[in-house]
């Protein structure tokens, strides 16, 4: 798919890096340990990509529709595979030279201050905006699980407080140093990713379809479901969004000429894709088949019995959440440590990491807090930030650096890929925005 670089017989060259930059290089979160093995890049992945966005797969259904909701599902499923095989292999196209994050990979395409400005910025919206997202889905599945095991019989609490309490936990992870260490946490989300998915198709075949189920699309006016459908798709592309971390945790594996960390990464992607699949197909159509268009935005909501699983299943999301926030923050971390360290010159120490990132939680959980309108910023921000990433810059950055034969098998892909980006990019964040400005005309602040 494309000419590649061919790293085998070439000498790595000479490190020039001085002891200051290495000693950096050593203390930053994405560079200081390369001990992972193939099976880390499989959990990572799948925590990664499988979090909120699965539950509301069956709600992104009944927008689109029986035909078109799979196309775009099973599309993007495609796609998405596509593009990360591209950035796994363009992980180290250089000989001797890994891009360890995605903005480095962007410079080398784009230019040094161009490759910045580009992907900088999306990356940044990508996992800032999935931090927030995560704080309130966890504030939202305590709350369920609260009321769920409470039946009515305890004081009612504010999702304001549910989302501090889960805020409260991620003070205190957030200073565990690098990927490798977030492994078991993110090992025990995968599980978890994979447990409540299932718990949620397998309890909606249980309950089977709904008296006078309905598969029209939810809005009742042309406009509705217009609006609808560009949502729809911001709600699909959110549920592919790992692209944003996938060359930090390749640069957890080792590597070696004849033994490239491609292979083992790759292992891991296909692992975590199975996974993936499995998760996404059976909650999005059985979802759908037996709810229709009355489905919430959140599938667990709109299951009520039994009881017991439904708060088993919400206290799997919460625990899976907690590892898809970590997976998402640490490359927040390297940014913002990088930056402090060698643009500011600040020193690299305990303090550091323990005021910055204490300050980066505590913004995430207050603008979650604010603005908790959980379906409306899936499709937003699937839209305008998720799609680029994922979808087709990658693409742009593979025709750039490889440059395939024009017209082409690799050439035409990854035209058609960016051209269905490009038009998601722009179509999508319009749902999601018109879904915002219903919910802010009722949502009173804090409530």
């Amino acid at each position: 798919m494309g000419t590649q670089a061919s790293p085998e017989n070439c000498t790595p060259p000479k490190d020039e890096r001085t002891a200051r930059e290495k000693a950096i290089d050593d203390w930053l979160p994405i560079t200081s340990s390369r001990k992972a093995k193939w099976w880390y890049s499989a959990f990572h992945n799948v925590t990664a990509m499988v979090g909120a966005g699965v539950l509301s797969l069956p709600y992104a259904m009944s927008e689109l529709g029986w035909g078109p909701g799979i196309a775009v599902m099973t599309l993007s499923w495609i796609i998405t595979v596509y593009t990360l095989w591209q950035m796994v292999e363009m992980h180290e196209m250089v000989p001797g030279k890994r891009f360890d994050r995605y903005h480095e990979l962007g410079q080398h395409a784009f230019g040094d201050k161009l490759g910045l400005w580009i992907v900088v910025p999306q990356q940044l919206l990508v996992e800032v905006s999935l931090n927030i997202v995560y704080m309130v889905t966890g504030g939202n599945s305590l709350k369920k699980f609260h009321d769920v095991i409470c039946d009515g019989k305890c004081k009612d609490i504010k999702l304001t407080y549910f989302i501090m309490i889960f805020a409260s936990v991620h003070f205190v992870l957030a200073q565990l140093p690098n990927f490798n260490s977030l492994s078991a946490i993110s090992l025990a989300a995968a599980v978890m990713s994979l447990s409540y998915s299932t718990i949620a198709w397998g309890a909606t075949l249980d309950k089977g379809k709904a008296p006078n189920v309905d598969y029209s699309l939810r809005a009742s006016t042309t406009t509705g479901k217009v609006f609808g459908f560009l949502g729809g798709l911001g709600d699909m592309a959110f549920s592919y969004s790992g692209h944003n971390v996938v060359l930090e945790i390749q640069a957890t594996i080792p590597s070696t000429p004849d033994r490239p960390s491609k292979k083992p990464m790759w292992r891991g992607v296909v692992v975590a894709y199975i996974i993936i699949a499995a998760c996404y197909m059976p909650v999005a159509m059985i979802g759908y088949w037996a709810f229709g268009k009355d489905v919430d935005d959140n599938i667990l909501i709109t299951l009520n019995k039994p009881k017991w699983l439904i708060a088993m299943a919400n206290m799997m999301v919460v625990l899976h959440v907690i590892g898809s926030y970590q997976v998402y923050a640490m490359p927040v971390f390297d940014m913002m440590e990088s930056l402090l360290v060698k643009k500011m010159n600040f020193s690299p120490g305990l303090r550091l990491r323990l005021i910055s990132r204490t300050l980066y939680v505590a913004f995430t959980m207050f603008v979650g807090i604010t603005f908790p309108f959980f379906g409306g910023l899936l499709g937003f921000f699937g839209g305008i930030a998720f799609a680029p990433t994922t979808y087709f810059l990658p693409c742009i950055m593979w025709l750039i650096i490889c440059k395939p034969k024009r017209f082409s098998l690799s050439w035409f892909s990854n035209w058609i890929c960016i051209i269905l980006g490009v038009i998601l990019t722009i179509v999508a964040p319009i749902g999601g925005l018109r879904q915002i400005i219903l919910s802010a005309k009722t949502y009173k602040f804090y409530s």
